[in-house]
């Protein structure tokens, strides 16, 4: 197992799990790949960017299971919005059937005009209506900003609602979307079960979230390697012979390389690459940037869980003071950026006056408050961008390679570059490993439950 981040994880407690003595690489000197954090000179654990899950996840929730980690969750089922004049609207269920169950918070949205509103819900039903089925019709080769133009949105709809949800969610900007993509997540999160839509956040720092990873490995006669960089694949009579390390080669029974689609180009045999278009085509996969940006202040400033934000540069605050647990109650501050192309040439100091600035006009607190530090984080290619059309680009976990097998949310999952992507990636590896050995087992869960009115759709 080549990789420890969540799809090579995942992949590798499921074997471990199933029986399969299982030894995993990973370069770094920690687990967890972007979903990681690290300690500031100072003492605090700072995450590379903020670690969120949907209730509509169901084998990131598998995972966090199998590795004990369910506890280390707090889930939210209300979401508040603010919007430049400081407006706030809510979105929690209500007991009215699934999907209407957001409707009142919908209509109650006050950073929008009542005929926005009206439209919103026009469009939620014509979701509602396709059941799932995502990737044909008029969403077929559409990015979802023509999909949402097409079904009469405005443009104050589109940056304060659709836009707001789906570029973090999806961490790409509207037009460069795939339409299917996107309205996936209303469907899945929004509008198939009641629980979809609730947002769950870690309690501890990324670093103590995945520290049962490490024994359920162990613990079962595997091994986890860390600092333990691979430098290339060894291919012989068609198959995976060694991975080739600094100065030795280590051999296996089956290889999966759960890493970057961009590593995948840099540790494969050239020859393989032209030769074999699964692998050739990953250079058309493009990726996308995620900047985090981290506040500390001396008093609290923020009472609230986390924030979504409109019409600002920044798009969340997550309050890591509270979710933590520590000292101080609204101290610390997470902001986070998707899609952050435009900040990416801007330099430290400039995101971070951008970023105070918002968060000084947000938080009324914090204009008296003084920061005492702040970090910025970019991760200028944190996920594959699910551009129209990317699909045919990626590959299947399984390779022309009978022996090597690829983890990554850029594989192909029927997801977008998310957690649950990754790990559902991790699983069909896992489940593609035991049929090549003569065990097939299904690992990947189903998704929610449809509820309510939504099945007369499904």
């Amino acid at each position: 197992m080549i990789g420890g981040g969540l799809a090579g994880l995942s992949s590798a407690v499921a074997l471990a799990d199933a029986g399969f003595r299982v030894r995993l690489l990973e370069q770094k000197p920690f687990l967890g790949g972007r979903a990681s954090s690290y300690a500031l000179p100072t003492g605090e654990q700072v995450d590379n960017c903020q670690h969120v899950t949907l209730g509509c996840c169901t084998n990131l929730d598998d995972f966090y299971r199998r590795v004990g980690a369910v506890g280390k969750i707090a889930f939210y089922d209300r979401l508040v919005f603010v919007d430049r004049l400081g407006r706030r609207s809510i979105v929690e269920a209500s007991a009215l059937p699934v999907p209407l169950h957001l409707a009142p918070s919908l209509a109650l949205f006050s950073s929008l005009t009542w005929g926005e509103r009206h439209a919103i819900g026009h469009a939620m039903i014509a979701i509602a209506r396709r059941g799932g089925r995502n990737s044909d019709g008029d969403a077929a080769g559409k990015s979802m900003l023509d999909w949402l133009r097409l079904h009469g949105q405005t443009p104050a709809a589109i940056a304060r609602f659709w836009g707001v949800v789906l570029v973090s969610a999806l961490n790409e900007e509207l037009h460069r979307i795939d339409a299917r993509y996107g309205l996936d997540v209303f469907w899945k999160a929004f509008l198939a079960n009641r629980q979809g839509y609730r947002v769950g956040l870690p309690k501890v720092p990324l670093s103590e979230l995945y520290d049962g990873c490490r024994s359920a490995i162990e613990r079962r006669g595997g091994e986890v390697a860390l600092r333990a960089a691979v430098r290339g694949l060894r291919v012989a009579d068609g198959r995976v012979a060694a991975i080739q390390t600094d100065g030795q080669e280590e051999a296996g029974d089956y290889y999966i390389l759960a890493v970057p689609h961009e590593a995948v180009l840099e540790l494969l045999p050239a020859e393989i690459l032209d030769r074999e278009p699964l692998f050739g085509n990953l250079r058309r996969l493009r990726t996308s940037p995620i900047t985090g940006v981290h506040f500390w202040f001396d008093r609290d400033v923020m009472a609230e869980p986390f924030l979504t934000l409109l019409d600002r540069t920044a798009q969340w605050i997550f309050n890591k003071s509270l979710l933590y647990g520590g000292p101080g109650d609204g101290r610390y501050l997470q902001l986070v950026i998707s899609a952050s192309y435009d900040l990416v040439p801007r330099s430290r100091q400039e995101i971070i006056d951008i970023c105070l600035q918002d968060v000084r006009e947000v938080l009324p607190d914090a204009r008296q408050a003084n920061l005492t530090k702040a970090t910025v984080i970019k991760e200028t290619a944190a996920t594959f961008s699910i551009e129209p059309g990317s699909d045919r680009w990626r590959p299947s976990q399984r390779t022309p390679l009978p022996n090597l097998f690829l983890a990554g949310d850029w594989t192909a999952t029927g997801w977008p570059a998310t957690m649950e992507g990754a790990v559902r990636s991790g699983y069909l590896a896992a489940e593609a490993v035991l049929a090549a050995a003569g065990a097939p087992r299904k690992l990947v869960r189903p998704d929610l439950p449809i509820q309510g009115l939504a099945r007369l759709w499904a």
